[in-house]
C-alpha cells in the first residue's frame, strides 16, 4: 500500500510494508522536491528517523538502473 500526498513544496510518497511476510519493514516516505528527493525511514531499534537524499540526476539513474541489465553505465548530459 502507498499514499501520495501534495504539500506546498513536495509530493509526499509513503510505501507502507504489509502482507504475511515477516518481519515487516518501517513505512518508507518519500518527499520528491524541485531540486531532490530525500528518503526516510525510522530505524526501531534507535527510533531515530534516517534520512537519504538523492539529486534529481541519481534518481533519474536509479529509475533507469531498474530495467538495466548487471554492468557499469554513465547517462549522457541532458539536453533541455
Amino acid at each position: 500500500m502507498f499514499t501520495i500526498e501534495h504539500d506546498f513544496d513536495a509530493t509526499i510518497i509513503t510505501l507502507v510494508d504489509e502482507g504475511d511476510e515477516a518481519p515487516l519493514q518501517e513505512d518508507v516516505t518519500i518527499l520528491a522536491f524541485e531540486d531532490c528527493v530525500t528518503i526516510e525511514q525510522v530505524d526501531p531499534q534507535s527510533d531515530e528517523v534516517l534520512k537519504i537524499t538523492l539529486s534529481n540526476r541519481q534518481v533519474r539513474e536509479l529509475a533507469m538502473a531498474l530495467d538495466l541489465p548487471e554492468g557499469s553505465y554513465r547517462l549522457s548530459p541532458r539536453k533541455e
